[in-house]
């Protein structure tokens, strides 16, 4: 059995089978999407060569687009099977996600908008019930949308070029990222209010949204809405590639959870999540594969706890 309060390096696919059923309050994890942002987000057996790729005009445009994708109508019949693969792969890991966690307990997962329906599916079969869709809403966003007239400019075709101005291919600005939110039923034969009482879970806490979210108007987001609006200051960068903000991270740890409850994050990357359950005085487990982002998430964690230690030696 793993310890509480640590950061172990390991596959969590087979270390979550290790876990006793019943045992966390909440799972909260940053998945990876499946949309080949990198090696360890590539979950399909495509070994087409484009895969992965790059172009010249991708090298001269900075490390966003340093990774060639697919198209979304895709080149082949192998492409098409890229979302049934990635619901798969989640569906090798939801039922034991469900066996550990609490009756009534909460599952928050961020999962890409390409593939988030695939990861319901797997889930929902699982055994989950998908609660609701939150919206963290960002500051800024990378905006790859060409515009479709400078494409026929470099063609040298004036008329389509004129005919397109104003248009663009690929997708709109993503401002915002979908946090899938799942709950395991709770026990047959009680209500909602009898595990909350029983378990600790099941209910969720206001007070986090509106601690948390930047509120702009009575119907908007932090006034019990599904948009978080929740900003990244400068220490919200540099230590994972799809690093999340560490104040959303302790506004979904204490919206589903109390104190001395056990979080669990199966994708533990730099360690955000462990780092909110910490600081708001909850249990944690990360689990993550990569040897170097372990190293990252325990040093956080080390020099947090080394400031809680020096705190009252200040005062």
């Amino acid at each position: 059995m793993i310890d509480l309060d640590t950061i172990v390096c390991g596959n969590s696919v087979e270390l979550m089978k290790t876990f006793p059923s019943e045992y966390s309050h909440a799972i909260i994890s940053d998945i990876p999407y499946g949309i080949g942002y990198d090696e360890w987000d590539v979950l399909h057996n495509n070994t087409n060569s484009a895969l992965g790729g790059t172009s010249t005009a991708q090298n001269n445009a900075g490390a966003i687009f340093k990774r060639r994708g697919k198209p979304l109508n895709g080149w082949s019949s192998a492409d098409k099977r890229i979302p049934l693969e990635y619901q798969k792969w989640c569906s090798s890991w939801a039922e034991e996600w469900l066996r550990v966690l609490k009756p009534g307990a909460s599952c928050l997962i961020f999962a890409g908008r390409r593939f988030a329906h695939r990861c319901i599916v797997a889930l929902e079969d699982s055994g989950f019930t998908f609660k609701d869709m939150l919206a963290w809403e960002k500051t800024t966003a990378p905006h790859r949308a060409q515009r479709i007239s400078e494409i026929y400019k470099r063609r040298g075709d004036d008329e389509q070029a004129e005919l397109w101005e104003g248009w663009r291919v690929a997708n709109l600005r993503p401002l915002f990222e979908p946090i899938l939110w799942f709950q395991k039923p709770y026990k047959i034969g009680g209500t909602l209010a009898d595990n909350v009482a029983e378990y600790g879970v099941g209910a969720w806490n206001e007070t986090a949204l509106s601690t948390y979210c930047t509120r702009r108007s009575s119907t908007g987001s932090g006034a019990n809405s599904n948009i978080l609006s929740v900003p990244c200051d400068k220490t919200d960068h540099g230590l994972h590639e799809t690093q999340k903000p560490l104040r959303l991270m302790e506004c979904l740890v204490s919206l589903v959870t109390q104190e001395d409850a056990i979080i669990i994050d199966p994708f533990a990357g730099s360690g955000t999540t462990c780092l909110a359950a910490k600081n708001l005085r909850r249990h944690y487990i990360g689990i993550e594969i990569n040897e170097s982002f372990v190293a990252v998430a325990r040093n956080r964690l080390s020099t947090a706890q080394l400031a809680l230690d020096f705190a009252p030696a200040l005062k």
